[in-house]
């Protein structure tokens, strides 16, 4: 009985947890009820809150999509401020047989935002670091500037453009361009030039090329790669370029001379096949082309001739028939013009045939014959062969004659041997090359070109039958006068040697001269014509003391002929012609009945 009243008793118990809990439970719903139906009265206030939620997530979202962009564009901008400085494609410059003398590298340069640089100093300090060669102070003038674009340093290294770079500076970066370069140093600077770090052609070559066109596309904004651009093949060799220049540099150092240049010319094209004019410079670092003493003396220069005119002076009498090369020239005494008198330096004081006036270099003997041609007709011929005006060639370095403004006939006569007119060597070089290619005038080119293409608007200065006759004296003047130096064994060689006292304070010095030296290749067809000049060359113990043309710039000459001969296709020759003058051996002229006499070293 008492066990099941206590069941009874833990049943009712156990009945009354139960009925709490369900109150609880039930208390719980209906909060829960009540709590929904005031949110869901509300409803329209939440949606509203959370758009303007989602509405504020992607504005700032936006807002860095926008600022991404505007960082591309002002990297945009800097590429476009930097645009106009960035130096511009430049066509290759090849030799005449492809090799290149000059060609554009792809470069790393630093530039500058003035505008996003945080601490200007510190960037200073960290960029000069760096780049050693960079000036601080100019740079922090730059970078305090408010332009958006500023170089740092243009064509770096690699290994410099790293070190920029971990210097992690903001508002510093890189651009590529292009870097022209040279290969080979100095050889043929001053054909070629050079260009700025613009990409600009300062001189030579390079500057002729923008002036045909190149400088107006790149105004024009036209974005060229070296690949559009079609090579400027030059009318250069380069070994014999290279051998011109050695032999140059060997012949000022032992003649002790201030300067010197020498030259190649084709007497058919006209073409430089190769030219050196020492001291000279390197493109790659033209700074150096700004020393006066660096000018290309063939070209800027103007020097009295000497007696390299002469062959002018007596082509002239020949060719207007005031003398034959059977005609005698008085030169038995001094020539006599008011207190002026005009003395031979190897006076032979007796009648001379024309070709003993060439071999002896007689001053009186060429005076006389420009008498004979009268002052207005020596005028007209000098100028027929371009000597009184400005010689006009692809470099833009050129200078004009100096041209006495009252000509009398003491002009006439001291310019006949090469005194009183200043002229550009290459001036002088292309009426020689005239007198013995036939007769043509033809203006001398730094760019390849053909025979055919040279002679098309080429006029004819003298006859066929003078132009034999001059190769035929300077053939002559190899063999038995002033030209033996220069007579290279093997090569069939012509040659007329030139010596001119200088000019100091406007007085003719007697302790110092200017040499030049002209030979042709081979004399009986000459293909070339060279060009030896020494400034102020040295008499030494081998010359005797002399320092004449004979004996330098000739000697020069003949190191030139032997060492690029075989470069330029000519090799020596086992055998010379029989008959090498056949226009002249019609007349009775020819080496074998030539003077048995020679002349010294004038």
């Amino acid at each position: 009985m008492i066990e099941g009243r206590d069941a009874r008793l833990r049943d009712g118990a156990s009945r009354g947890a139960v009925g709490p809990s369900r109150n609880r439970v039930r208390a719980v719903k209906a909060f829960i009820a009540d709590l929904f139906s005031t949110k869901l009265d509300k409803s329209q206030d939440r949606i509203k809150l959370v758009a303007c939620v989602f509405l504020l997530v992607y504005g700032i979202i936006a807002g860095k999509l926008i600022l991404f962009g505007l960082r591309q564009d002002q990297t945009l901008g800097v590429k476009r401020a930097a645009s106009d400085v960035i130096a511009a494609a430049r066509p290759d410059i090849l030799d005449r047989n492809g090799e290149v003398l000059a060609t554009d590298i792809k470069v790393m340069s630093v530039f500058a935002e003035p505008r996003r640089i945080i601490d200007k100093d510190e960037a200073v300090e960290l960029l000069t670091a760096v780049l050693p060669d960079v000036d601080a102070r100019e740079l922090r003038e730059r970078l305090g500037s408010r332009k958006g674009f500023i170089w740092v340093k243009r064509a770096i290294t690699p290994k410099q453009q790293q070190e920029v770079y971990r210097l992690g500076l903001p508002g510093v970066g890189f651009l590529p361009e292009n870097k022209r370069v040279y290969p080979n140093g100095p050889i043929a600077a001053h054909v070629l030039g050079f260009a700025n770090l613009d990409g600009v052609g300062i001189s030579g070559l390079e500057k002729y090329i923008d002036g045909q066109g190149l400088a107006d596309l790149h105004v024009a904004g036209f974005s060229l790669t070296p690949d559009d651009l079609k090579p400027i093949t030059t009318s250069l060799d380069l070994k014999a370029t290279y051998a011109v220049r050695d032999e140059l540099a060997k012949g000022i150092a032992k003649f002790k001379a201030k300067a010197g240049a020498a030259s190649i010319l084709d007497v058919d094209t006209g073409e430089v096949v190769a030219m050196a004019s020492l001291p000279d410079y390197d493109p790659n670092t033209p700074a150096d082309a700004l020393n006066p003493n660096h000018i290309n003396r063939l070209s800027v220069g103007v020097y009295e001739m000497g007696s390299t005119f002469k062959a002018i002076s007596i082509a002239m009498a020949l060719d207007l028939g005031k003398v034959n090369l059977h005609s005698r020239i008085d030169a038995r005494d001094s020539l006599r013009y008011g207190r002026f008198t005009i003395h031979d330096y190897h006076a032979q004081h007796r009648l001379l045939s024309v070709p003993e006036v060439f071999t002896y270099s007689s001053n009186i003997g060429v005076a006389r014959m420009a008498l004979m041609v009268g002052v207005e007709g020596h005028k007209n011929f000098l100028r027929k062969m371009g000597q009184l005006a400005r010689l006009r060639t692809e470099l833009p370095e050129t200078a004009d004659p100096l041209v006495p403004k009252n000509w009398g006939e003491l002009n006439t006569m001291t310019i006949a041997f090469g005194q009183g007119l200043n002229v550009a060597p290459l001036q002088a070089v292309m009426a020689v090359g005239a007198l013995v290619n036939g007769g043509t005038l033809i203006t001398p080119t730094f760019l390849k070109r053909g025979e055919a293409e040279a002679k098309k608007d080429a006029p004819r200065v003298v006859k066929p039958e003078t132009s034999e006759s001059m190769r035929y004296l300077m053939r002559l003047n190899a063999e038995i006068g002033t030209a033996k130096i220069a007579d290279i064994k093997g090569y069939f060689v012509g040659g007329k040697t030139g010596t001119a006292d200088k000019i100091v304070h406007g007085h003719y010095a007697t302790d110092r001269v200017f040499t030049t030296f002209m030979a042709i290749l081979p004399a009986d067809k000459p293909k070339y014509l060279f060009l030896t000049l020494l400034d102020e060359p040295q008499g030494l113990p081998e010359t005797q003391g002399y320092r004449t043309a004979a004996w330098n710039s000739g000697s020069v000459t003949g190191k030139i002929i032997e060492r690029t001969g075989p470069l330029l296709g000519i090799p020596p020759r086992i055998e010379f012609p029989t008959q090498p003058f056949p226009l002249l051996a019609k007349l009775g002229y020819g080496i074998a009945n030539a003077p048995a006499t020679g002349g010294g070293g004038h």
